[in-house]
């Protein structure tokens, strides 16, 4: 964010600093030496944005740190997301930071993967009517199932922040949105495969394009009892969650997934990722693979088999 700011601030545009964390890194300190900064009012211990001096100086862009942050009883707004709304309704450009974890319609989902509670959010709402939405991703230095669901996550609701400004500018110039109709989600459940995460994602893509999730499975004779048991419990996941489910017959597997998804219009095919290795795989390939060229001009999305998940936590 601060970053920004400076950038906009060399190529000539009024810059202030609206409200900061109450202790700055030392490493961002130099960032702050170039920028205004409005010192925020202390209401018993709590940082409040000055909102009238901000507006009385009315810059061309105010920097607004902690989006979700609530302010004291008798303040002059509630929230300092309302005191950003009083911003941008005077005119002013307001660059805002703000952590997944804050913003509530994603709260409990980032709790249940981190394991901390927050209780000040912002609303969809609000995030939806930015102009932009930038991602900020500092990974560790050892990856892990969680920060990859909240990755995952953070693309989701940057994508339907993006689809609603889109939305909000053909409705503005009376222009009909025809996009989104023609996806289709199709999942391709095998033995092994994570099916509660693979239908979770199905669903979350369903839910942003506006369309329904299919289930297909392939009939194989050759399965053990124990695979047999996995495909038959992923299926049953599946119908439960309302999607409907499908189960093919055909020689080859890939090639019936394929063509069924030509045949029905799958714009989007998730796969599980298979852990075994045949002899038919060293000859002509994964069975991911040969799907990923069969189903050429789809996205095909892999996700690591439930074991793999479970032997990293």
């Amino acid at each position: 964010m601060l970053d920004e700011g400076r950038r906009r601030r060399e190529r000539g545009q009024d810059v202030v600093a609206g409200a900061l964390q109450p202790k700055i890194p030392k490493e961002i300190e130099p960032m702050l030496s170039a920028l205004e900064v409005i010192p925020t009012i202390d209401a018993g211990g709590v940082p409040v944005m000055n909102v009238p001096a901000i507006l009385e100086r009315h810059p061309q862009v105010c920097l607004v740190d902690g989006l979700a942050y609530d302010n004291p009883t008798g303040s002059r707004n509630a929230y300092r997301w309302q005191d950003v709304e009083e911003l941008l309704a005077a005119g002013i450009t307001v660059v805002g930071s703000v952590n997944l974890q804050y913003i509530d319609d994603q709260r409990e989902a980032v709790e249940q993967i981190t394991g901390k509670k927050v209780h000040q959010t912002i609303p969809r709402a609000f995030l939806n009517m930015a102009d932009e939405i930038v991602i900020v991703d500092t990974p560790p230095n050892k990856d892990s199932p969680g920060l990859s669901a909240l990755r995952e996550k953070a693309l989701l609701l940057s994508a339907d922040v993006i689809d609603a400004g889109l939305r909000r500018y053909l409705n503005d110039h009376g222009i009909e949105a025809v996009w989104g109709t023609h996806e289709h989600v199709l999942v391709y459940l095998t033995p092994g495969a994570d099916a509660a995460r693979m239908l979770a994602s199905a669903r979350r893509a369903a839910a942003r394009f506006h369309c329904d999730v299919q289930v297909v499975a392939v009939k194989q004779p050759e399965l053990s009892s124990a695979e047999q048991k996995s495909l038959d419990e992923a299926l049953a996941e599946a119908r439960s969650t309302g999607a409907r489910v499908d189960m093919l017959e055909g020689e080859d597997a890939v090639d019936t997934v394929a063509q069924y998804a030509r045949a029905h219009g799958a714009t989007q095919i998730f796969v599980g990722q298979e852990t075994k290795r045949s002899w038919k795989t060293r000859l002509w390939g994964s069975p991911v693979s040969r799907l990923m060229r069969a189903a050429r001009g789809m996205d095909v999305r892999v996700f690591p088999p439930l074991a793999e998940r479970s032997r990293h936590g």
